[in-house]
């Protein structure tokens, strides 16, 4: 459906590609506030985040062979983007998200998706008609109902997991779910950059990190206002903004994300693996 519409590349990746892809961690992370375990998504989320600023993109790099071109106007419109994670982490510290949290940030997301779309109008893509449209949409309702229904098992899978292995359940939900949430965006950004849509890529990863970190989990504070451990600020949320200011750093030298600083992502991804295993043991 997207390509009905006047949008660039990376706008359509940012916002509407982005928002089907969270649908998995936005699924289990309610199933889980529901069930009364917030935590457990809470950690799905930042964690997922990490995976996909560090991980995810190293696996695509590999997968070029000159590495990823990022566009100057990426920069450009999302100058502000590592500092809006911020701001999960600092209505979090102290180890509760209220109602009034969980409505600032879905406003915060709001509006920074508005304004990416007000800046982000592109050349008219090709169009379709009318029955590819309802067949479009009616495949994304399908798919959304058979999601709904599996994250009720993977959030009560998950929970007896951890149970078995006396582990937190927000450490299965950072590396086991949080992982396999990141495939979606995964398997189309490497399908983009194969087509050379460097920009479609990005714009998928970069905002599903961003709706997950402050969209979803306002969602999830709204559903039921909750309490965590604050390791999951200091330690998830602090690592999840170290790899954002990471990675544009690494796009602002020389616009292009090279093998090199692919193998440095996993090394940062790796630390943080190991970090939350120390602090969870």
């Amino acid at each position: 459906m997207a390509t009905d519409y006047r949008l660039s590349e990376y706008l359509v990746g940012f916002i509407i590609v982005a928002v089907i892809s969270i649908l998995p961690e936005a699924f289990i992370s309610i199933n889980a506030a529901v069930s009364g375990i917030p935590a457990f998504g809470l950690g799905t989320l930042f964690g997922s985040n990490v995976a996909d600023l560090t991980l995810v993109f190293a696996v695509i790099i590999a997968f070029t062979k000159k590495g990823i071109k990022v566009e100057s106007k990426i920069l450009r419109n999302n100058i502000v983007y590592p500092f809006l994670l911020l701001i999960p982490l600092v209505l979090g510290l102290d180890g509760y998200y209220s109602r009034w949290e969980g409505s600032a940030l879905i406003m915060i997301g709001a509006i920074f998706y508005l304004f990416a779309f007000k800046n982000g109008h592109g050349d008219r893509l090709d169009e379709k008609d009318h029955r590819d449209r309802l067949k479009n949409f009616s495949l994304l309702i399908l798919a959304m109902a058979a999601l709904l229904v599996g994250a009720h098992f993977t959030v009560t899978s998950a929970t007896s997991l951890a149970q078995d292995l006396n582990v937190t359940p927000i450490l299965i939900g950072m590396f086991i779910v949080g992982l396999g949430t990141t495939m979606p965006e995964l398997l189309f950004s490497l399908k983009s950059v194969n087509k050379h849509d460097n920009a479609l890529a990005i714009g998928d990863i970069l905002g599903t990190v961003l709706a997950d970190a402050t969209i979803v989990v306002g969602i999830l504070a709204l559903v039921s206002p909750f309490a965590f451990p604050t390791r999951v600020i200091y330690l998830t949320g602090l690592f999840m903004v170290t790899a954002a200011f990471i990675l544009f750093y690494f796009m602002r030298t020389g616009r292009r994300l090279t093998k090199r600083e692919g193998v440095l992502l996993v090394m940062f991804w790796i630390v943080f693996v190991l970090a939350e295993l120390m602090a969870n043991s």
